[in-house]
């Protein structure tokens, strides 16, 4: 259980720090393109640029993973 509440806590974190700096770039976040949806319904689409949707798409998973990576490799230093 303790393994999966680090692994949980690292996701978290790193996926605040990526917002963060999404904001501060000026990409879209996943909030932004649901306030999108909810303005536009499916027309919010033509609102992201090809950057927004690699970030979205191929970007933010990525980050997410390493997240993941990160707290399971420090679980495995912690208790292993």
């Amino acid at each position: 259980m303790i393994r999966l509440y680090i692994i949980g806590l690292f996701i978290l974190i790193i996926a605040i720090i990526a917002n963060g700096l999404i904001i501060k770039i000026g990409l879209k976040s996943w909030y932004d393109l649901f306030a999108l949806l909810d303005k536009f319904g499916t027309g919010a689409f033509k609102e992201l640029s090809i950057l927004d949707y690699v970030w979205l798409f191929v970007g933010y998973p990525l980050v997410l993973g390493c997240g993941y990576w990160i707290g399971k490799t420090l679980h495995k230093l912690i208790f292993n």
